[in-house]
């Protein structure tokens, strides 16, 4: 649910997350609230790991080619001295830093901000990946975002990988990666 000017909060900042599998759109709904932030003379600073340069070193770019200008980091710590001046925060792929990415979005909507973030709910294996579970719990507004399953066609919430890796975070995209519901998902051997 995107936050409406009737329904967002007065002086003070919250947390959006928005969450799903790969190819359900969740970092083109990060890019479409950031731009309409954008659109309203927001000061938006947007924020990505710098272990995902699948599309752009210096870009968060959604599967259907949107993008946004962003800055790379390799610590979520790095964002509260870069996000001092901004309004809005947008993190893509939040899934990729650490624990402490989860007080940080709390310091800075205690600041008054408005932090949006867009990751993976859940890994391969099906298994919530954190800091995700932590991030929606303490979130005012949660998107669930779900992509259409290749093998049914029904709604997908899973991502299947399709490579022999038994690492938790490999970086890929459709090469490595498909959309699956429930009853197709399967955990590889």
């Amino acid at each position: 649910m995107e936050v409406t000017q009737q329904q967002a909060p007065q002086n003070i900042g919250w947390i959006e997350v928005v969450a799903g599998c790969m190819f359900s759109g969740k970092t083109e709904e990060l890019i479409r609230r950031l731009r309409r932030a954008q659109i309203a003379r927001q000061k938006v600073i947007i924020f990505k790991p710098r272990i995902d340069n699948r599309y752009s070193a210096n870009q968060i770019v959604s599967h259907n080619t949107q993008s946004l200008e962003s800055i790379v980091i390799d610590k979520a710590e790095e964002i509260l001295s870069l996000a001092k001046d901004a309004q809005v925060v947008g993190i893509d792929e939040v899934q990729f830093f650490d624990m402490s990415v989860i007080g940080i979005c709390n310091k800075l909507a205690d600041d008054g901000k408005r932090v949006i973030v867009a990751g993976l709910d859940q890994d391969y294996r099906g298994v919530p990946f954190e800091p995700m579970p932590q991030l929606l719990a303490i979130s005012e507004y949660i998107t669930k975002t779900l992509a259409i399953c290749v093998v049914c066609g029904n709604p997908a919430d899973r991502t299947q990988r399709k490579i022999a890796n038994a690492d938790r975070v490999v970086v890929g995209a459709a090469d490595s990666y498909e959309a699956r519901c429930r009853k197709c998902h399967y955990i590889p051997d």
